[in-house]
């Protein structure tokens, strides 16, 4: 099985559980509608990955996200992920109103940093940015979350278990965009004004 880095050790997780449409602007550029209750899919664990890639039988989008670890049934670490997107396949999907998974759940969709623990930090302070080749194309935070990490976590309990080292991808602030080869990726993790985290990936 794939697995993640949460501080000095490795976790496996079985799944991969996202958040979807949870930052209004983001619902907005996609021309989507704003959701009454939490939109949420899955990714298998074989969608984990440290690599970026650029293509997948189709180009590919990135959503970058923050993401936490469960343990214990509670988020105890978090980290930054990018979801990978089959964009027109995903479209074609949802105006046939089917499932989105072969668009979103495929091998390597799940691209995720390390995770850093959870203890000592304000979840409600915590936020992200994304650059590429320099330029900020992304930025936001729990602030802007419709649904914040709380309520994130009691709705899906409230249907699945969450098992130890299981993901949970909360949503995509505005700016998302094409993967395109050699794109360098810099990504941070910020608690107020403090970052926590940088990663970098390259576009394969």
């Amino acid at each position: 099985m794939n697995s993640v880095r949460v501080d000095e050790r490795l976790v496996y997780p079985s799944k991969v559980v996202c958040v979807g449409r949870n930052y209004v602007e983001h619902v907005k550029e996609l021309n989507n509608v704003i959701p009454d209750q939490m939109v949420v899919f899955n990714k298998p664990n074989s969608s984990i990955s440290s690599t970026l890639h650029a293509f997948h039988q189709e180009a590919l989008h990135y959503e970058t996200e923050i993401c936490f670890v469960v343990e214990n049934g509670r988020f105890s670490a978090v980290g930054l992920g990018l979801d990978l997107t089959k964009r027109e396949l995903q479209s074609q999907l949802k105006g046939k109103q089917l499932p989105w998974e072969r668009a979103k759940a495929f091998d390597g969709s799940a691209v995720l940093s390390r995770f850093i623990s959870l203890q000592g930090l304000d979840i409600g302070q915590l936020s992200l940015e994304l650059y590429i080749n320099c330029v900020r194309v992304q930025c936001g935070g729990v602030s802007q979350m419709m649904f914040k990490p709380d309520v994130i976590l009691d709705d899906l309990q409230s249907y699945t278990t969450l098992a130890d080292g299981d993901i949970v991808m909360t949503g995509t602030p505005s700016g998302v965009g094409v993967v395109h080869q050699d794109d360098l990726f810099l990504a941070r993790l910020k608690c107020a004004d403090k970052t926590l985290m940088e990663i970098e990936w390259v576009a394969e």
